[in-house]
């Protein structure tokens, strides 16, 4: 989403765990003990699509444990919430983090909560390993039928 302060690209603030971050390609270290990521979604369990204002959420169904990850570095099992997207004004940046500082034309949020430690989504929100969230940097290109069925379903939120 274009929020008011992404009207161009800024400068990455500093932090350990700071969102929006540069990833360095050269500074990048692999881990040999790194248990692969097992993501597991159910269809089934989307629930709507909402326009909250600056954006649009594709919502679930997090009560049970039927859309999930685990393994990768979390030490718990998390349940999806919700995705949305980051883009901007132009092609040449939109995406929320980068990669050697080039920004890419949007990014999709997976945001995950950690239902093992926290009764709720609203208090995992507030905790240090509350959420997970997969972001994933999107290109221009073929046309993506998955995406598309998406994009078709937005004209009907086109008002918050």
């Amino acid at each position: 989403a274009v929020h008011p302060l992404w009207q161009s690209p800024l400068t990455i603030p500093g932090g350990t765990r700071q969102s929006p971050i540069n990833i360095q390609w050269r500074d990048s270290v692999y881990d040999p003990f790194l248990k692969p990521l097992k993501i597991s979604y159910d269809p089934t369990t989307c629930l709507h699509i909402w326009n909250n204002g600056y954006s649009f959420l594709v919502e679930f169904d997090d009560s049970a444990d039927r859309s999930t990850i685990v393994g990768g570095p979390l030490e718990n099992q998390y349940r999806l919430k919700q995705f949305h997207f980051h883009w901007g004004a132009i092609n040449d940046w939109g995406s929320e983090h980068t990669v050697d500082c080039k920004f890419y034309p949007a990014e999709l949020h997976l945001v995950h909560w950690n239902a093992v430690e926290y009764p709720s989504f609203e208090e995992a929100v507030m905790e240090g390993n509350g959420l997970a969230v997969i972001g994933v940097f999107l290109k221009l290109g073929a046309r993506h039928e998955g995406l598309q069925t998406l994009v078709d379903a937005l004209p009907a939120v086109r008002h918050k």
